[in-house]
């Protein structure tokens, strides 16, 4: 990967094009073809530059899988049924998924496996891990086929490319990435309009303070309506997982993180992980729209202690050694302790309308 090729062509289309947006800047650094951050790496794990929750422990794919088997039965079990993940990263959570997925052998023998992933170096990882289950890859989510539909999708919002808009007197202007005087990246404010204004959600339009900065995600709300529109015609059911808030909030979240540290978004495009929290009460009020049913979201925490981790952890280590149990232990801990992932991090499914609240989502819990 070569941090020099991609900053050449960032800097290369700023001075024939002008400052870009967050957004474009954010696509170059992680999905250019030849230098961007997902084209030649897997960063993925200790040795890489975040960790995930099916990297931590398999408990969380397997309670995965579990609400994929409910759900499917809620669906009126339907033969065949696509089951797709958006950004399979090394394929860890559909591996565990499909492990528990094997104790409803029904529910086993109706799964289509579609992965939806543009990195060819993960493919390579996807195909090592699961190509005994016969994966089908796909670019986008409208390149899956017809049918009923289960789709998950582990801290994938993050890292789709954002926006960002300060307030500047009576309107709004764009967070824009410029050149400065010493040819270095830097972030600029374009021109303050009502134009501008116009993409800063109501809620927040005429409440923030001034200077404060407020991030959309064009790219997730697509995502949304698509799913609305899809899941109002055809059954179905998706899953999000990830790091976010809600209700709609102003504040920059955008950040890199390089070695499990976090450094400059703007110091050496295409070797760290550029991500942003995700913004639910948005994300779900454009599935809405479409007509789908939302629940949640819910923390990560109570979501995981609803589908019964401490029942598959108490099985787990009854057969492991002590030395097994404390790795067990420990990582179900970071998944379910608020000061770690259980609470930043949040759960929301989507589901075809009528459907009763899908597991982990029940009233009341």
């Amino acid at each position: 990967m070569s941090a020099d090729g991609i900053r050449r062509k960032i800097a290369r289309r700023i001075r024939a094009e002008g400052p870009l947006s967050i957004a474009a800047y954010m696509a170059m650094a992680l999905h250019d073809p030849e230098d961007g951050y997902y084209a030649r790496r897997d960063p993925i794990g200790v040795k890489g530059d975040f960790i995930t929750a099916p990297e931590i422990s398999q408990v969380f794919g397997e309670l995965v899988g579990v609400w994929c088997a409910l759900t499917w039965h809620q669906l009126g079990r339907p033969d065949p049924v696509i089951l797709a993940e958006l950004g399979p990263g090394r394929g860890v959570l559909i591996g565990d998924l499909l492990r528990a997925a094997a104790t409803v052998p029904e529910f086993r023998r109706a799964l289509r496996l579609y992965l939806v992933e543009r990195s060819t170096a993960l493919r390579a990882e996807q195909e090592m891990r699961l190509g005994r289950f016969q994966p089908v890859w796909r670019p986008g989510l409208e390149d899956l086929p017809d049918g009923p539909l289960l789709l998950v999708a582990n801290e994938f919002l993050d890292a789709l490319p954002i926006r960002q808009f300060a307030r500047r007197g009576a309107h709004w202007a764009e967070r824009m990435v410029a050149l400065d005087e010493q040819d270095r990246l830097a972030f600029v404010d374009g021109p303050a309009s009502p134009l501008a204004s116009l993409l800063v959600p109501h809620t927040l339009r005429d409440s923030a303070r001034q200077g404060a900065v407020v991030e959309i995600c064009p790219a997730a709300l697509t995502l949304a309506a698509g799913l609305g529109a899809r899941f109002s015609r055809q059954s179905g059911a998706a899953l999000f997982i990830d790091y976010g808030y809600f209700p709609s909030a102003p504040g920059p979240t955008l950040r890199a993180l390089q070695r499990h540290r976090e450094v400059s978004v703007l110091a050496a495009p295409g070797t760290a992980d550029l991500s942003a929290h995700v913004d639910f009460a948005a994300f779900a009020k454009a599935a809405r729209d479409r007509g789908v049913d939302t629940h949640g979201p819910v923390p990560q925490g109570r979501f995981l202690t609803a589908l019964g981790v401490e029942v598959r952890l108490a099985a787990l280590a009854a057969q492991a050694t002590p030395a097994q149990r404390q790795i067990l232990e420990r990582g179900v801990e970071r998944l379910l302790d608020p000061g770690e992932m259980g609470t930043l991090f949040k759960a929301m499914a989507l589901v075809s309308p009528g459907l009763p609240p899908p597991p982990g989502f029940e009233t009341g819990l």
